[in-house]
């Protein structure tokens, strides 16, 4: 990405106020936390009902930032940078990336649905990637933000793009179809997810169909329930279990843990095996293999490569490593842009001081080796980490590029020196390719426990968060209570996910679990609830918030905040 402010400016249909709009913006961010926010940054302050990006600005400029998309500029800020004046920031991001889109002309896929959006994507990616430079939407980046940000990571070299797009009420398909603009359409299962949003199943449908209006072809399963709905004038290649009249036809029989299905495609029939045997899996394993048949692959490829799709994680995962260090477990993928959420994801967890990058070779970049592993360089360097492990014979190359940094060509080289390489009171982001198989460096880092396992929902808790979020007037502070040592159950990590998502206090029971909060980077305030007069003393220290509930509690409390000279607590 290489345009100027000015350049920019009526994209967005934005007021320009500054004094230099030749600057050149490189990256695009929303997230003021971020490392990788610099000189050649435009920021877009997003603003919702329970948070709002320009209150970061000053902050922002204070780290170098420089050019940002507001809806109102601060007076004490008015001359310290560039500001492009807008009625909308959302709406201005999603202009911005609707016209990048437009600049690139080759093969988009669009895939919508209930479920499977994510999964769909990562298997095309897998299945299509020994042929195509692909740029696809990270993780499930599938939201009116999400996607916007997936598109603005095209660049010249890429040649097809798959992303996804998510809606949860009406409305929303018509602005994510402008930017992401498939050629290429792919229906997923329509379930129950976000009916709350919609009047009707109907409605939900029409809206869902609205991403392929333009498409050259909808791949979908052949339903009378759905394509009642399809428009005529839009060409579908439809397959079907039950309706020989589908353009492809095909039949299943399990055998074993696997799936043999029998596709009937143009007067040929040919076997296909998929290692899953479960409907979900098996229906998003034939959508993309209908991708295969549109592009014309042999059946001999399609055999190969289906029968090596595996389960994809839909998140990065925390675990415990050994001696006391942190794991961020995403060994499935290797791309530029993933790297990128991946880093600011690390910088997150703030266990340790000590932050490891252990990282194979990159693929589908869409740049050359020099300048990826250069970006790559640079990346790392604004993320603060400590130590660099390469894996691969390409990353091991540009090894200078790395400081701290050590490679190998592949694990099992990995695994001969791992000893040497003393993991620990450190985190650590496992980041690699399908194909070096980084779930050996996982095992082998990860802590060993007994075979009963009790897993958090982190993605659960957000959405009940974010529920009762909408039942309230937005000046309405939110306390949420946690239990800091949660039973071993991932105290901070709980935590750190609420502080992410800005709520006003947390709540612990007794100030120990305050304390740990704190020494483990939490800033949040926090309210202990049964503060102890033994604790007092350490309430004021580490900037805990008692609530006291006697008149006796709050003499003594006085007395030691005196003690102590505290400005935060101090008698009227």
């Amino acid at each position: 990405m290489k345009l100027t402010l000015k350049n920019i400016v009526p994209i967005i249909k934005a007021n320009w106020f500054g004094n230099d709009d030749t600057a050149l913006i490189s990256s695009i961010s929303i997230d003021s936390r971020s490392f990788q926010n610099d000189k050649n940054t435009l920021f877009f302050a997003l603003s919702g009902p329970n948070h709002d990006g320009h209150i970061y600005i000053e902050e922002l400029i204070g780290k170098g930032v420089q050019h940002f998309v507001v809806t109102k500029i601060s007076k004490n800020l008015e001359d310290k940078a560039n500001f492009l004046l807008v009625d909308n920031t959302l709406d201005a991001l999603q202009k911005f990336a609707s016209f990048y889109r437009s600049q690139f002309d080759f093969p988009i896929i669009g895939i919508t649905g209930s479920n499977g959006k994510t999964i769909i994507k990562e298997w095309l990616n897998f299945l299509l990637s020994p042929d195509f430079n692909i740029i696809r939407s990270p993780k499930s980046y599938n939201s009116q933000v999400g996607v916007p940000l997936s598109i603005l990571g095209i660049n010249e070299k890429h040649n097809l793009g798959i992303f996804e797009a998510g809606i949860s009420m009406p409305h929303e398909m018509e602005k994510l179809q402008k930017i992401i603009q498939p050629t290429i359409g792919i229906l997923s299962n329509i379930g129950s997810a976000h009916d709350e949003g919609f009047s009707s199943a109907a409605e939900k449908i029409k809206e869902k169909l609205k991403l392929f209006s333009s498409v050259n072809v909808l791949i979908l399963h052949k339903n009378k329930s759905i394509t009642a709905f399809v428009n005529p004038k839009i060409k579908t290649f439809s397959w079907c279990s039950d309706d020989k009249s589908a353009d492809v036809y095909i039949t299943k029989k399990n055998t074993g843990e696997l799936t043999e299905l029998h596709i009937t495609y143009r007067e040929d029939t040919f076997p296909v095996t998929i290692p899953f045997q479960d409907q979900a899996s098996v229906e998003n394993a034939i959508h993309c293999m209908m991708v295969m048949l549109y592009f014309g692959y042999s059946h001999k490829v399609i055999q190969t490569r289906m029968s090596q799709l595996y389960p994809v994680e839909m998140r990065l995962k925390v675990k415990n490593g050994i001696n006391n260090s942190t794991i961020i477990d995403d060994s499935y993928s290797s791309d530029f842009q993933s790297l990128k959420i991946a880093l600011d994801f690390l910088e997150n967890q703030k266990q340790h001081k000590k932050k490891t990058l252990i990282l194979s070779d990159i693929f589908q970049s869409g740049l050359n080796n020099e300048e990826l592993y250069s970006q790559v360089s640079q990346l790392i360097i604004s993320n603060k980490i400590s130590r660099v492990i390469g894996i691969g014979e390409t990353i091991s190359q540009y090894k200078k590029k790395f400081i701290n940094s050590v490679t190998f060509k592949n694990v099992a080289e990995f695994t001969v020196a791992f000893e040497k390489l003393n993991f620990e009171n450190e985190t650590i982001l496992i980041k690699g390719a399908r194909d070096f198989h980084f779930e050996e460096i996982v095992s082998i880092l990860e802590e060993k426990t007994h075979e009963t396992v009790l897993e958090i929902n982190l993605n659960a808790i957000s959405h009940n968060l974010n529920f009762f979020k909408s039942k309230l007037k937005p000046k309405t502070k939110m306390m949420v209570m946690v239990k800091a040592f949660s039973y071993g159950n991932g105290g901070f990590e709980i935590a750190n996910l609420l502080e992410h998502h800005k709520v006003d206090y947390l709540g612990v029971a007794f100030a120990d679990e305050g304390i740990s909060l704190k020494n483990a980077g939490i800033s949040v305030p926090i309210m202990v609830l049964n503060p102890e007069t033994t604790s007092f003393a350490a309430i004021i220290q580490y900037n805990l918030e008692p609530e006291i509930y006697s008149i006796k509690g709050l003499k003594a409390f006085l007395k030691i905040a005196e003690q102590k000279n505290s400005r935060t607590f101090q008698s009227t």
